[in-house]
């Protein structure tokens, strides 16, 4: 598995934002009315980072062996680096999806109930950032450093 790179990571928040403009214009376009934008969503988003960064600070914790703390089986860690590139990859799509929404709503602004809509796809889209930042951080606490081997078999 492969670290993830912010190009990847650009190109489906990119990907995500036009999935999300274009929802929008179809629900105005077909329903005749706002896309629903459910305030659960940037709860939802926000607890999922703070879940994600709280598992990282554990995970940190056992990987370095600090006392108090079980070692961490291998295949533990296997599947939270795991679970790091997929939390970073979907607050990058969902983050983005809620981006295209915002920007596909901004100019009906001086409507209340559409500024409402506007602000919760906002906090969505910070949420998202929030995960995909505690996904790479775990993703970055989960990689294993290059052994002594290793850097003898590039410099040869």
């Amino acid at each position: 598995m492969s670290a993830t790179r912010p190009r990847t990571l650009v190109v489906l928040a990119a990907l995500g934002a036009l999935g999300g403009w274009v929802a929008t214009a179809l629900v105005d376009a077909v329903a005749g009315r706002s896309f629903p934008v459910p305030l659960t969503v940037p709860a939802l988003m926000l607890v999922l980072a703070l879940s994600v960064f709280l598992w990282a600070r554990g995970t940190r914790a056992r990987l370095e062996k600090r006392p108090g703390t079980k070692p961490l089986p291998p295949m533990l860690a296997l599947r939270t680096s795991a679970l790091a590139l997929a939390v970073s990859r979907a607050g990058a799509v969902v983050g983005g999806f809620y981006l295209g929404v915002a920007v596909a709503l901004s100019p009906s602004w001086d409507i209340a109930y559409v500024r409402g809509l506007v602000l919760a796809a906002i906090v969505t889209v910070v949420g998202s950032a929030l995960l995909v930042a505690a996904g790479l951080w775990l993703e970055k606490i989960c990689r294993i450093p290059p052994s002594d081997d290793d850097a003898a078999d590039r410099a040869a």
